[in-house]
């Protein structure tokens, strides 16, 4: 440890170094001369004692005169230039960035001057290694954090065994959101029109799932898989998920705005959060890997998720029973989904208030606001993605541009995907196919009575029913 110990300094070293070997050697000679005297002149003790005092007092003025000079010497030669480096040393300890230039005399030794040369040399080599890495790092998060939460990049980084294949069991809250008929709607328009819109969304998306700490771990096309909990948890993951899931909503009401003005259909997003136990780590092989989570609860995520309309923010009874104090929800839906031994139970959430966060959904069209109109349609059930092949006939009751209520012929499932066509067409408009899920079904009056939402409609269909709504209530 440098400058620490003061016996250890190069001063004290050389100095005391030099002392006792002058004293050594004049202890010898010392001892040299009175054997001799007293062996060939026969001298007695009195002559021998003063003999003696004689030559102590004269390796005394020797070893003075030598300390004196030899201080001197080794201080201006050997002594300051090497505690001018340690100070120089030290310095660079406490920041390796203020590396001080060590000036030395011209006659100091060449070993001396070589080390400081080298120093110097290496000291600008490691800077600029250093700085390239920085850089690197620098620039391996800033990448990496557009593909990976930058939370999840410092961890991997940080750790040596961060890059290997494994993960750890964790309770965390799985929120995933879907745009309803995006990939209808970019099969009748420009690929390049439709990357950009969908950017502009994710971008949005993006940064209000970072701003409530939660960790995008997917995105697929128009569909996020975020998680909240991962790698370490808040304390609070359910809570900040329902907010960050309902500010998503919101934002998703003033981005529509400028959509609509840019061109392009308004967009609607269904999302589904659960909570529950995941394998959280890196996922792959050696060749291919990605840190991702693997578990039921993103299958039920996944599920509830697939039952929301656009608008819509629907949470697993895992997730409600956490945040029941603080959320506003609608009563609870059940509902056998293939694969399920239990009934998929979830909650329409409507707001949620904590010390921490107070959201709400905003309000959607009210009841005395839809257009009253009787329309004959026809529609077909979808499964697994495929589409019935007989149409079921029905008749609109009350409708906006998000829900339909309609009588039908035959009963249909809750939370049944279908495909709905107007069998008419109106000021040389023809009504194109109308997406939608049925939402809620009811008997009254001996008729099957259903609300659809709709999951995805033509602008110009949007168009013409605001038109109707428009001219009714005036």
């Amino acid at each position: 440890m440098i400058g620490k110990n003061k016996k250890n300094g190069v001063r004290e070293i050389l100095l005391m170094g030099v002392f006792w070997r002058i004293l050594f050697i004049e202890a010898v000679l010392l001892v040299y001369s009175l054997f001799y005297r007293w062996f060939t002149e026969d001298a007695g003790p009195s002559d021998l004692f003063w003999y003696a005092i004689r030559i102590i007092l004269l390796v005394g003025i020797i070893i003075i005169f030598m300390m004196v000079t030899l201080k001197k010497f080794l201080k201006d030669k050997i002594i300051i230039p090497l505690e001018s480096l340690a100070a120089a040393n030290k310095e660079i300890q406490k920041d390796y960035t203020k590396a001080e230039k060590i000036d030395l005399a011209d006659d100091s030794p060449d070993e001396i001057k070589t080390i400081v040369t080298s120093r110097a040399a290496m000291l600008k080599q490691i800077l600029a290694v250093s700085e390239e890495r920085l850089h690197l790092v620098n620039f391996i998060k800033e990448t990496f954090g557009r593909y990976l939460s930058q939370t999840v990049v410092d961890e991997i980084l940080a750790s040596p065994e961060g890059h290997k294949i494994g993960g750890t069991r964790k309770e965390v809250t799985v929120l995933m959101s879907d745009l309803r008929g995006f990939t209808s709607l970019s099969e009748d328009r420009d690929p390049e029109e439709m990357v950009q819109l969908l950017n502009r969304y994710l971008e949005k998306m993006s940064k209000i799932i970072l701003k409530y700490d939660g960790i995008i771990d997917e995105i697929i096309g128009d569909a996020i898989l975020a998680v909240f909990g991962a790698p370490k948890s808040h304390g609070n993951d359910p809570e900040r998920a329902i907010a960050c899931a309902i500010e998503m909503q919101n934002c998703l009401a003033i981005l529509n705005i400028g959509v609509l003005e840019s061109g392009y259909p308004c967009l609607e997003m269904g999302i589904g959060i659960n909570t529950g136990i995941v394998i959280v780590g890196n996922i792959g092989s050696e060749v291919r890997m990605k840190y991702g989570i693997v578990g039921d609860a993103v299958n039920r995520a996944s599920r509830i998720e697939a039952n929301s309309i656009g608008g819509q923010v629907l949470i697993g009874e895992s997730t409600h029973s956490q945040v029941k104090p603080t959320t506003k929800v609608m009563p609870a839906q059940h509902i056998m989904m293939k694969g399920m031994k239990k009934p998929l139970v979830f909650y329409s959430v409507l707001a949620i208030e904590t010390q921490d966060y107070k959201v709400a959904l905003k309000e959607s069209i009210p009841s005395d606001a839809r257009l009253a109109i009787k329309l004959p349609f026809q529609y077909w059930t979808i499964r697994d993605k495929r589409v019935s092949s007989l149409p079921i006939l029905g008749e609109t009751i009350t409708m906006d541009e998000s829900n339909i209520y309609a009588t039908t012929d035959q009963p249909i499932d809750l939370y049944t995907d279908i495909k709905l066509n107007f069998n008419f067409c109106v000021e040389a408009h023809c009504f194109d196919d109308i997406y939608a899920k049925s939402t809620s079904t009811q008997m009254e009056q001996n008729q099957f009575c259903t609300k659809f939402s709709i999951t995805a409609m033509g602008e110009n269909d949007k168009n013409i029913i605001r038109k109707w709504m428009k001219e009714t209530s005036v």
